[in-house]
């Protein structure tokens, strides 16, 4: 085998990366901040026509003003399930009925509440890091293998440091998306 032949595939590695930054950004987004916002729905499904439906497919979500989300569920024996799924999701949210509409005042957030959600969004860019080393991990296992069927010590080298590299640039991303999310938060 020749050294040509050795590779190490970071592209596959990065986009890994990458999932795990992006999967961060979506649990960060149901992060409620004080302001009413769609996203803040994303991750609570509806046991609707017997499977796990996202809110918006069961429903228009709509922010008609800074305080309220509304949902215009379009089957109305839809309408306990969404409401029973919003309540139980840890929103903090307690939705009102109006016929097929729930609407759902945002409280503003009390220092306390801050102060946690400050710590959920710390937890989940914990997650996000754990999930990019154990792509390191990944990589570096490759490598070692690699290093096992004829690769040479300098291309080893190389190949461990563009892996790190990769880690850290990722790792890197983590932290601003954490250090932006606790600023949103935080701010009165």
């Amino acid at each position: 085998m020749t050294d040509d032949e050795i590779m190490i595939d970071t592209d596959d590695l990065e986009r890994r990366m990458a999932g795990a930054v992006s999967s961060l950004k979506v649990e960060f987004a149901s992060l409620r901040t004080g302001r009413a916002s769609s996203s803040m729905l994303e991750p609570i499904t509806v046991d609707a026509y017997g499977s796990q439906t996202p809110i918006n497919q069961v429903g228009t979500v709509n922010v008609p003003e800074p305080r309220m989300v509304t949902i215009n569920v379009w089957d109305k024996s839809m309408v306990g399930k969404v409401e029973k799924a919003i309540r139980e999701s840890g929103l903090g949210i307690n939705p009102q009925l109006n016929g097929t509409i729930i609407m759902l005042p945002i409280p503003e957030l009390n220092e306390e509440r801050r102060r946690e959600l400050t710590k959920v969004a710390a937890q989940y860019a914990e997650s996000a890091r754990i999930s990019v080393r154990n792509v390191r991990r990944d990589g570096m296992d490759q490598i070692k293998k690699a290093k096992s069927n004829g690769m040479s010590e300098d291309d080893q080298k190389l190949w461990e440091g563009e892996v790190q590299d990769l880690t850290d640039r990722f790792i890197a991303m983590v932290d601003k998306n954490l250090e932006t999310k606790q600023t949103e938060i935080m701010q009165v």
